[in-house]
């Protein structure tokens, strides 16, 4: 009955749609309907500047981080791995923007650290690897889908080899599926070289 409430709670709280809040409240913007129209920190930054990219992807990575924390905290690790994965589920699909949301990527890196923190005490290869793998490709060819795709590919690699949890690489296994089934248009871009590059970094 805990997981099943964590679940549901780590849902919700992934379906908060902070792209669409920070959008309306601070830049009177609907993103939806400019950009690629995903409610991720990456369409965020492109029509509405850095400070909201920057905001956008940390709110929403504090989605996993913090379902994760009340879960342990309340009942159990694997509340915690339950509330994490349900909190991706529910940024991709959120019930409070008609299901209809972003990437998750940084959900996953923000499921990454609260597992790091609440439940295997290994962030420093958990989190930090997977993130500096992340700013290294994004440095390397320019791309920030390709750069989520590759870094949490690695992240669910590492968590199969550095901890003993088969719950934690399952649930991050099939968040780095996820990600990748969400970003599988693209992936079409890439192999047809015009996805778009970034120009700040």
């Amino acid at each position: 009955m805990d997981i099943l409430i964590m679940v549901i709670l780590g849902y919700v709280f992934g379906s908060i749609p902070w792209a669409l809040i920070i959008g309306k409240v601070f830049y009177k913007t609907d993103i939806r309907q400019h950009g690629s129209g995903n409610l991720g920190g990456t369409n965020a930054g492109r029509v509405l500047g850095k400070k909201a990219g920057i905001s956008v992807a940390l709110m929403d990575s504090l989605k996993g981080f913090i379902a994760i924390a009340i879960a342990v905290t309340l009942f159990s690790k694997e509340a915690g791995i339950a509330a994490g994965l349900a909190a991706a589920f529910g940024h991709c699909y959120p019930i409070f923007a008609n299901f209809k949301g972003g990437k998750a990527v940084s959900t996953a890196f923000g499921y990454l650290l609260g597992v790091s923190v609440f439940i295997t005490g290994n962030p420093q290869f958990l989190f930090l690897i997977p993130l500096v793998t992340f700013f290294g490709m994004l440095k390397l060819t320019k791309i920030v889908s390709l750069s989520s795709m590759v870094s949490v590919t690695l992240a669910a690699i590492l968590t199969y080899f550095l901890q003993p949890d088969l719950y934690v690489f399952l649930a991050m296994a099939v968040i780095a599926l996820l990600v990748i089934w969400r970003h599988r248009s693209n992936v079409q871009r890439i192999l047809s070289n015009t996805e778009r590059k970034i120009t700040w970094m």
